[in-house]
């Protein structure tokens, strides 16, 4: 059963030595992770499952211990998820980011397993995986990675579009009140042309936490660089 759950967005430029001079920027949302990341300790999972956005339209999962790198940004640094021999599989940047920030807290509240979501997946078959994840353990916490939309200025990713804000309005909403059905209910189409990689992970929260009485709490939102980004907590 899903006890808690963290939401947290996954840019790279999270990791300060992956931002480099621009890593005060994002400060406050390092700080609001490190808060988001202490709920899950604090509600004593028996397994922590990490999702997040992957390449392709299925889902994989990477085992404890499994390592990503940040060579790819120009950063010689590897993370590992939780302590464990190292997978064949390299983590997808998303649960690379995810990883630093365990480290970062030196998490060892429960076991953790990797799972990248396709971000062509669809809404039910990320249900299906939350239910999944949700009776994996008596007790089972979440750190749920995405970004929102990448269109909310005309320097963003994805250009200035005007449905942007409305969306990752309507995002931080269910966020805050752990509303599943409005996650469940936002438009794949919509999330795709506006590059909110956080869709599929979103909505294999809100599958996991069906049923689970849950409330939420937003921790922090902005869109530095034109692009939405989310911390909150359910609990």
């Amino acid at each position: 059963m899903l006890v808690a759950a963290a939401v947290c967005p996954c840019p790279p430029l999270l990791v300060p030595e992956v931002a480099a001079g621009a890593a005060p920027e994002l400060d406050a949302a390092r700080t609001a992770c490190a808060d988001a990341v202490g709920v899950l300790a604090a509600s004593r999972p028996d397994r922590l499952y990490v999702v997040g956005p992957a390449a392709g339209a299925d889902r994989t999962e990477y085992p404890q211990g499994a390592a990503g790198s940040f060579a790819g940004f120009g950063v010689d640094l590897t993370v590992r998820l939780g302590a464990g021999p190292e997978g064949e599989r390299a983590l997808p940047a998303s649960l690379a980011v995810a990883a630093w920030l365990l480290e970062r807290e030196r998490w060892a509240a429960a076991p953790v397993t990797g799972l990248g979501v396709g971000e062509g997946r669809g809404t039910a078959d990320c249900a299906a995986d939350g239910r999944e994840l949700a009776g994996a353990a008596e007790r089972v916490a979440l750190l749920v990675m995405g970004d929102g939309s990448a269109c909310r200025t005309l320097k963003a990713p994805g250009y200035l579009d005007e449905r942007a804000a409305p969306f990752d309005a309507d995002v931080a909403r269910a966020l805050a009140a752990a509303d599943t059905a409005a996650l469940l209910g936002l438009d794949e189409g919509l999330a795709r042309e506006l590059r909110a990689a956080g869709r599929a992970p979103w909505q294999v929260l809100a599958g996991a936490a069906e049923g689970a009485g849950l409330d939420g709490r937003l921790l922090h939102e902005d869109a530095p660089y034109g692009v939405g980004y989310f911390v909150a907590a359910w609990t």
